[in-house]
């Protein structure tokens, strides 16, 4: 096992209070910064308390990597995705329902891990897979709206303006695909996932949720009312773990 691999905390009950009090001096500390709205921090460390009282540090870490990077991808182009309609609301701070869309399926694999005994290997890559899919769906979709040349409608292949749901670009699928892999180098530096075999099937799945997410866009989102971009993304994630639980076993190292 490689010198970095995820230790998980001790189950006695009082690490929980010790994440507890570290997450709200943290949240405390950055909430300044332009990447929240005040309920958003306060969300964000609810979930930072159940992940570091679950996976310790390193998988509070790896949530807290997507949040920055995300944020980072987000204000890329933000004039010009202003000044044309595209970019996100509140100058691209997340709220609640960016915080839990996000990061819901990550949490609960989290919460299950500790009490997984041979299985918590797979449920880390399913962890690990479901936020690869999220900063891969950021990725693409932010850098998409902004250099995206050819925007097309992925049921179709008409072009669409960008911003359309269900829409991708030749660069926006090449940056999905580089969020994807990016998440899952954050994933391996940290010990969530240890082998070569893992990082591919993290980055092939987090890729593939991402495609499946343009297609909900393109086809369910636009007629069902309620099936609002936070549940999307939530169901995006959840395709993203269940493929890489479901595929784990056939993949040397990642069990």
């Amino acid at each position: 096992m490689p010198p970095l691999a995820l230790s998980l905390p001790s189950q006695d009950g009082s690490h929980w209070l010790v994440a507890l009090a570290i997450n709200a001096v943290l949240i405390a500390l950055a909430q300044r910064a332009p990447l929240l709205t005040p309920a958003g921090w306060a969300h964000a460390g609810l979930l930072g308390t159940v992940l570091w009282g679950s996976l310790g540090w390193r998988g509070w870490l790896a949530v807290v990597a997507y949040l920055a990077l995300g944020s980072a991808v987000t204000k890329l182009g933000f004039r010009v995705k202003a000044a044309s309609g595209l970019a996100e609301g509140r100058g691209g701070r997340r709220g609640p329902e960016n915080v839990w869309g996000s990061a819901l399926v990550a949490a609960l694999l989290a919460l299950i891990t500790p009490r997984a005994g041979l299985e918590a290997t797979r449920l880390l890559v399913g962890f690990a897979a479901s936020l690869a899919a999220k900063l891969a769906d950021t990725c693409g979709s932010e850098i998409g709206k902004r250099w995206g040349r050819h925007t097309v409608l992925i049921t179709t292949l008409r072009p669409v303006p960008p911003g359309t749901e269900g829409a991708i670009s030749l660069e926006g699928t090449a940056a999905s695909a580089a969020g994807s892999a990016l998440m899952a180098t954050v994933m391996a530096a940290l010990g969530v996932i240890e082998t070569p075999g893992a990082w591919i099937l993290v980055v092939g799945v987090g890729l593939a949720a991402t495609l499946l997410e343009s297609l909900l866009g393109a086809t369910l989102q636009q007629r069902v009312a309620w099936l609002s971009n936070e549940l999307v993304n939530g169901l995006q994630t959840l395709v993203a773990a269940l493929l890489a639980l479901a595929l784990a076993p056939w993949v040397p190292g990642a069990t």
